[in-house]
């Protein structure tokens, strides 16, 4: 391995500690003061610094040396985490974030900002808190009322108070020593040079324990031989510490390649010390020892061969009796004797015990694999789908009893295929945390610029979703972040003004719905202004004047390309790039998104994701002697129409009687104009599907093929864009079948006809 390959390494693990950076410092802002987070935050720095150091990134450096120092009066108790100073803080871990992508892009930075947040880093540090974090003044004690003395009876008898917690603390068996360790630390110039420091070690050593410490300052020469990049001291440690020896190499986890260290344990002197007596404690003694004929266990005679050398009368049994310690010695080996058997089963049981726990202790092994070989491995396991799908109606149409070894063979080929697929899939799942910890800092800049105060509230970041899916969604949700701050909230002013705190809230939701992934983003604001809104679309030629649009048809208004509401351009919107690039993204990724605004109260987006955009398990259907496949999660139940149960609703439309309740009948045939006019319902097959924007369809289907589980092919990508169409796949025998759009085609029944010039029938 090279270094290059070592330096990415570096820069890899810095993603993942800039995202427990940024974790823990929300955590904190959230009101969080576990140690365990405050720790978290500083290792982060620490590790983003080390490492830097070693590969001479100073600029990273000296940043993270500052920021480390101030987390560290945050450790140490002499800084109060406040929100100004988180505030701080979190600028500072953008920074160092900017920091960390320029030294492996090689880019620049806003190097203003940065010396700006050095400045008040060190003013945090040096006490200086903002005046909006400094503590209220402490409410003077109320003077507390003096306490009567208990009454006193007739007889003038008093009563005490009394405890008897005292008498079983005294009772309590003396606590076990700590280990004890010595360590000798001799720093090496390199240490200093890459921005470490022996006090910051010695400092995080000190908490694992008691410590006591002696500087060695012979080595250091006199002023005229003196170089101020060289390393004169060394430190002797004695440590008392149950946290191991571990515990202790990790605090010099990134500075042991710069210094020699030397760690050793110090046996307990007064388990050898034979000669000293133990404190005297009762003990159970039995006094048959001091008979003529002592019944005396094996254990026992053994323990006074030791203590007595060999003597077995009855008077130097007395005289190794005379002190509490050997009548301690005693009665603890007869306690021993009868499980003298028992013993090395015990200890081979407490063994086992130890090592399960210390295995499950353990963090789960991981390996780093390229995201490219991971992809071909989907690619291959792609291609074995639809193999093991041609081979199957191979052998389906050439054996016709269906009862072959060669079928049963092929129905276990098919359940492997399957578990294959669901575990490299597994591979490529992610949650989606990552992404929604970036809008952390989408929020803050923008809240910073428009002069609002704004609280993100994310939910649901462990849910998991395809890394290809992950990966594309950061645009869009930057865009409709961007949106929901400076759009949806309103100022400070205005909020209070509306009876609303001062404080706006965005809320970033992901969950799992019907085998997708839903992600909704809501704000607490003004709502969408359709008023505004129809006025610009009018302006902009968008729709006419007299056009009747419902609430949600004005509210998708904002989704066209170059639309605005904003009165002037700057730095954040204006030019109306933003909302159709979010509904571009996510029609790319075979998603859609839906609004819902009430004015006053806010609006929410709702974005409706496939999980993986590689496989899918879908109904083969015929329509008008074409193949399709509808995607099974949106399919509630599949059903035969009789003809009493068709009714007719105006001039073309018709609605199905299911189970007393009435649903829309949609041909899909006539929908992508595989057909001029309706087919006859009852001679076809209804499948009743439910779409991301509510309600139900019966989609109208000639015959259903069959459940399978496709590859999912891009459509956009080979070929172009088609109304209806989510993406196509490859059947076992070969031929091209297009999967269809549900939500698209649930659209089109309600008035929005698909454009004739990009219909099906159109485009071959």
């Amino acid at each position: 391995m090279d270094m290059n390959e070592i330096k990415e390494i570096f820069f890899q693990e810095c993603e993942e500690q800039l995202a427990e950076l940024e974790s823990g410092l929300l955590k904190l802002n959230d009101g969080d003061r576990d140690p365990e987070t405050v720790n978290a935050v500083f290792r982060a720095v620490h590790s983003i610094k080390g490492g830097a150091g070693a590969f001479g990134l100073d600029d990273l450096v000296s940043f993270a040396h500052v920021f480390e120092t101030t987390l560290d009066c945050v450790r140490s108790n002499r800084l109060d985490p406040g929100p100004e100073v988180l505030k701080v803080m979190l600028k500072s871990a953008d920074v160092l974030a900017d920091l960390t992508n320029a030294a492996r892009d090689g880019g620049s930075v806003d190097e203003a900002r940065s010396r700006q947040l050095i400045k008040e880093l060190e003013a945090l540090a040096n006490g200086e808190v903002p005046q909006a974090s400094a503590a209220p003044a402490e409410p003077v004690a109320k003077p507390v009322a003096a306490v009567a003395p208990p009454p006193v009876n007739d007889e003038g008898f008093q009563p005490v108070a009394f405890s008897f917690d005292d008498f079983d603390a005294a009772e309590e068996p003396p606590l076990m020593e700590m280990p004890t360790y010595e360590i000798v630390f001799k720093p090496k110039s390199d240490l200093y040079a890459k921005g470490n420091e022996a006090t910051l070690l010695l400092r995080d050593l000190s908490r694992l324990g008691e410590m006591s410490i002696l500087c060695d300052m012979g080595a250091l020469p006199t002023l005229d031989r003196l170089s101020p990049e060289s390393a004169y001291f060394f430190w002797k440690i004695s440590l008392k510490t149950d946290k191991g020896e571990d515990a202790i190499r990790t605090v010099f986890e990134f500075a042991e390649w710069d210094c020699d260290l030397e760690i050793s344990l110090v046996e307990d002197e007064a388990a050898t010390q034979s000669g000293e007596e133990l404190p005297m404690q009762p003990v159970p003694f039995d006094l048959s020892i001091l008979d003529d004929e002592p019944a005396v266990s094996v254990g026992v005679v053994e323990e006074e061969e030791q203590l007595a050398s060999q003597q077995q009368d009855r008077d130097a049994a007395v005289s190794a009796a005379g002190t509490a310690s050997n009548v301690l010695q005693m009665a603890q080996s007869a306690a021993r004797a009868p499980a003298e058997k028992a013993a090395p089963a015990a200890s081979a049981a407490a063994q086992s015990a130890a090592a399960q726990q210390a295995a499950a202790s353990a963090a789960t092994p991981t390996i780093r694999v390229d995201l490219d070989r991971v992809d071909r491995l989907i690619n291959l396991v792609g291609e074995l789908v639809i193999n093991q799908a041609m081979l199957s109606q191979s052998v389906v149409e050439n054996d016709t009893n269906g009862t072959s070894s060669i079928n049963m063979g092929l129905e276990e080929l098919q359940q492997l295929t399957r578990e294959i697929q669901d575990s490299v899939m597994a591979i490529r799942a992610q949650p989606v945390k990552p992404v929604f910890q970036r809008m952390s800092r989408i929020v803050r800049e923008i809240a910073d610029m428009t002069g609002k105060s704004v609280r993100l509230i994310t939910e649901g970041e462990n849910t998991e979703v395809d890394k290809t899916v992950i990966d594309k969604l950061a645009e869009p949700l930057t865009h409709m972040i961007r949106n929901a701050v400076d759009h949806g909230l309103e100022t400070p002013e205005k909020r209070l003004a509306a009876g609303k705190s001062a404080e706006g809230t965005v809320r970033l939701t992901a969950k799992h719905r019907s085998g997708r992934i839903v992600i909704e983003l809501a704000d607490d604001g003004a709502g969408i202004n359709r008023e505004k809104v129809r006025q610009k679309a009018i302006d902009n030629d968008l729709i006419a004047a007299d056009a009747n649009l419902s609430d949600e048809e004005i509210d998708n208004l904002i989704f066209h390309a170059g639309f605005s509401t904003a009165d002037k351009i700057s730095d954040i919107s204006g030019r109306g790039v933003g909302m159709d690039v979010v509904k571009r993204s996510i029609q790319a990724l075979g998603g859609r998104i839906n609004i819902s605004s009430k004015p006053g109260h806010g609006s929410v987006f709702t974005m409706s994701l496939p999980l993986t955009l590689a496989v899918l398990d879908g109904m083969v259907v015929t329509v008008a002697n074409q193949t399709l496949v509808v995607p099974l999660t949106a399919i509630v139940e599949t059903l035969q129409p009789e003809a009493a149960a068709i009714h007719s609703f105006g001039s073309n439309q018709r609605l199905i009687s299911i189970r007393n309740s009435f649903c829309p009948l949609v041909d899909v045939g006539r929908i992508l104009n595989f057909r001029a006019i309706q087919a006859n319902p009852v001679e076809g097959v209804a499948l009743l599907v439910e779409s991301e924007g509510g309600g139900q369809r019966a989609l109208m289907v000639d015959a259903i093929q069959g459940q399978r589980q496709v590859v999912i092919k891009s459509l956009e990508a080979n070929y172009t864009h088609v109304p209806g169409i989510a993406a196509a796949t490859i059947l076992g025998d070969g031929r091209v079948a297009l999967i269809l759009d549900v939500d698209a085609i649930v659209a089109a029944s309600r008035g929005h006809s698909l454009k004739p010039e990009m219909s099906l029938a159109a485009v071959g």
